[in-house]
């Protein structure tokens, strides 16, 4: 079974997959699979605050998956080694914890899914360069190009799409409607305009906002605190664009 839920900001933000918050994971195997959709946030100095949660998350019943976010520091999560897991590229973090890096396609459970993570930061007033930010943060041309290839080898079409953030149209047009936000013009969510005009899915999933939403016209799941399943609730959703 497939899981998700949003930013863990490192120790932040890891109460919802506490036993109590999320008693289900008792009966979970590392067959089973939690996605984090960006900054998770245990890849940041290399210090023992780092080591300590990825001890945590190792000792979990599930195998936990994460694609980065803006909150990362990006450098350090690149040492990590490369190698081919369930058709697409990740870092292996630990033995059960694996980064899902960004413009790949995986079979996860039977399941297609395209992962592109990173975002803008519209905090960088309270960041520091190389301490607390990284311009790795948003995509270099080489992981756009690579991105398109993934998705021309299938046809543009998977089940589902895991990122940080959304698309720009969707900020511009429908979440600054809901929510106070700044237009940041960034490769990420450009090329992620591009993915949401082409692509074919039943379901994107999304952190960064820090809202729990479910935006029907789009397929678009917003996930911060909660933790939701793969369910034919979630799936069974007419696409607006046909």
């Amino acid at each position: 079974m497939i899981y998700f839920t949003g930013d863990t900001h490192g120790h932040i933000d890891t109460g919802k997959l506490s036993g109590r918050a999320f008693p289900l994971q008792k009966r979970l195997t590392r067959e089973d699979f939690l996605i984090i959709c960006g900054d998770f946030g245990c890849i940041w100095d290399g210090g023992s605050r780092d080591k300590w949660w990825l001890d945590w998350y190792q000792r979990k019943n599930f195998t936990t998956l994460f694609v980065d976010g803006n909150h990362e520091n990006h450098p350090l999560l690149n040492r990590y080694p490369v190698e081919m897991w369930n058709g697409g590229k990740v870092h292996r973090i630990r033995k059960n914890i694996l980064h899902l890096m960004r413009g790949q396609v995986y079979n996860i459970d039977g399941q297609t899914l395209f992962t592109f993570g990173g975002a803008p930061s519209h905090d960088l007033w309270a960041r520091k360069l190389g301490v607390s930010w990284w311009p790795e943060e948003v995509a270099s041309e080489a992981e756009i190009a690579e991105a398109r290839a993934n998705l021309d080898r299938v046809g543009w079409k998977v089940d589902y799409i895991v990122t940080h953030t959304v698309s720009a149209r969707m900020i511009r047009e429908e979440l600054t409607q809901l929510m106070p936000l700044d237009i940041i013009l960034n490769p990420t969510e450009d090329f992620l305009s591009e993915v949401e005009e082409k692509a074919e899915w039943k379901m994107w999933f999304a952190g960064h906002f820090h809202r729990d939403m479910i935006i029907w016209r789009r397929n678009t799941c917003l996930l911060y605190q909660k933790v939701r399943a793969l369910t034919d609730e979630l799936t069974a959703v007419n696409d607006p664009r046909k």
